[in-house]
């Protein structure tokens, strides 16, 4: 896939163990000409873990994208109505998140109910 000029929403979920490589990954994004833009959930950006401190991970992250993170629910709300990213990367998503997120839009899009076939 092409990601030059793609818009992408990255977004830090608390699971701290896996944010070096988390962090990675994204470099690589990056690197492949993407317009990364981060998303931090309250606890990735605040909490000093074993795994690293909180504004040690929060400049990394800012240096690599060159954007300033989304932290906060109203700085969070526009990115769905201005259809700001042309991709959201979850990361890491556990199994958990992910069911919960699926579950979510089949219950809310019009095909609900339906069945779907590929």
């Amino acid at each position: 896939m092409d990601l030059k000029g793609k818009n992408i929403g990255f977004v830090f979920t608390g699971s701290f163990c896996t944010f070096r490589k988390t962090i990675e990954q994204m470099k690589k994004i990056v690197e492949l000409g993407a317009n990364v833009f981060p998303v931090m959930s309250y606890n990735s950006y605040n909490l000093d873990t074993k795994f690293g401190k909180a504004e040690d991970f929060i400049n990394e992250i800012e240096e690599i994208t060159g954007h300033k993170i989304i932290r906060t629910i109203p700085e969070a709300e526009p990115i769905g109505p201005k259809k700001m990213f042309d991709i959201l990367i979850i990361a890491p998503c556990s199994r958990k998140y992910h069911c919960k997120t699926c579950a979510r839009y089949y219950r809310y899009s019009s095909n609900y109910g339906n069945k779907i076939t590929s």
